[in-house]
């Protein structure tokens, strides 16, 4: 649509939200801005407050929305929220940020989902194509944010985007290229339940067309039943058929990154990179912060930073990934997770010697696990953490921060946690324990 002179509802301040409200501020819409939070917690760097009305605080959609041309909706602000659905009834228009780039772009757009391993994914596959010195671009959650990119768009640039399940519940149009990593369920206090969160997920191979690729994961059930869904190629991707010389010589810890590597090589392949391009990318690329990062050795300890593993799957990942006696820090905020598998993982797994339980759900996920040394912090500061897990674990020992769990109990964010973690183990390096 145009939006010259429109009356546009921006739902949400977050990095979506003020790339949105830039945009709609440069095509000349009337912005009126809605957000849960104070004005004074909001970021309105860049942005003339003068220019937008704004409403804020708990009941910051109490004016309703029903008088405006468009909502354009955040993707922490769920979809089916009664004032959202009452504005669409009355003829409202309800997109978002990347349903407008979608509709602007040149470009061709590489789309990752999954539970986990997007992030890794998408910027491994944007490594790739930079080495092979293609005009592209790493966009979204961990790149730059969309609309803002599409004045440096062309129709040969390739734009990469891991897409979540908040931003993917409503769309309508799919990714030239579609990758599709492994889904399990997360975010079950946003979505309704499992179905509507993998119903979310099938939107980004379900408006394909002919000539697109669904990049797609064979080991396990849930992708695999999306290859039903797209008119475009599937190309299946493992760990397993994975061939043997992109598994040897990495830096990548884990098994469930090989699942990761092998679908950034399916895409590297579709586009047609050299094959040595991509050993040379994949063998020396380290992986993303707050993604079993290595931080430090401390007397023959090595410490991960893991703290974007905000559920059991990717906790149980890191468990896996080692062989040397593990102490686990776990806990954190809830969002409505079973902890059944993990606790059979952590049970079963003889290397797992301590886990170190925090926050609000700690004795939650240690609830009924026998065999194994728990330490009950709860709510202690992270260089007391810290300091626990070197008192407890052997040299040639490893200390993995895998809360299992969301920050929100003791940090702003899954960064802060891991920031204050690799802070507390520096100061372990250097200050003595």
């Amino acid at each position: 649509m145009d939006f010259a002179n429109k009356k546009i509802a921006v739902l949400g301040l977050g990095i979506e939200g003020k790339d949105a409200l830039k945009f709609l501020l440069s095509q000349g819409a009337k912005v009126t801005l809605f957000d849960r939070k104070e004005e004074g917690e909001l970021d309105f760097s860049g942005i003339e407050k003068k220019e937008i009305e704004i409403f804020t605080g708990e009941n910051y959609l109490s004016r309703g929305l029903t008088g405006f041309d468009c909502i354009v909706r955040s993707p922490g602000v769920y979809r089916y929220s009664s004032e959202i659905v009452d504005a669409q009834k009355a003829g409202v228009i309800v997109t978002s940020a990347i349903k407008i780039f979608f509709d602007k772009c040149p470009a061709q757009i590489i789309g990752v989902t999954g539970t986990k391993g997007k992030g890794t994914t998408s910027t491994l596959i944007c490594e790739i194509l930079k080495a092979d010195r293609r005009d592209v671009y790493l966009s979204g959650n961990i790149g730059k944010p969309y609309l803002e990119l599409l004045p440096k768009l062309t129709s040969g640039s390739l734009v990469i985007m891991e897409m979540s399940s908040f931003q993917l519940i409503d769309m309508d149009v799919s990714p030239h290229i579609a990758v599709v990593l492994n889904i399990t369920v997360d975010h079950l206090d946003w979505h309704k339940d499992r179905e509507e969160y993998v119903n979310a997920k099938k939107n980004i191979v379900s408006h394909q067309k002919r000539g697109d690729f669904a990049v797609i994961n064979e080991e396990y059930e849930t992708p695999r039943s999306f290859a039903g869904l797209t008119k475009g190629e599937v190309v299946y991707f493992s760990k397993i058929s994975l061939e043997q010389e992109f598994k040897e010589k990495l830096l990548l810890r884990g098994e469930h990154n090989l699942e990761n590597i092998a679908a950034a090589v399916a895409v590297a392949k579709i586009l047609e990179v050299p094959k040595e391009k991509i050993l040379q990318v994949v063998r020396s690329f380290k992986g993303l912060e707050h993604r079993l990062e290595l931080v430090d050795e401390v007397d023959g300890v090595k410490y991960y930073n893991d703290s974007f593993a905000t559920g059991p799957q990717p906790t149980i990942a890191a468990i896996k990934s080692f062989t040397e006696p593990e102490t686990l820090i776990l806990g954190g905020s809830d969002k409505g997770l079973n902890f059944r598998e993990l606790r059979m993982v952590i049970e079963k797994k003889e290397n797992v010697k301590n886990l170190i339980l925090i926050g609000a759900i700690g004795e939650k996920i240690g609830e009924g696990i026998i065999g194994k040394n728990i330490i009950h912090l709860g709510y202690v500061a992270m260089p007391e953490i810290v300091k626990k897990s070197y008192e407890v674990t052997p040299k040639g020992g490893v200390v993995i921060l895998s809360p299992a769990a969301a920050s929100f109990d003791m940090f702003k964010n899954y960064k802060d946690r891991g920031n204050q973690f690799k802070k507390a183990v520096q100061s372990l390096l250097h200050n003595g324990k």
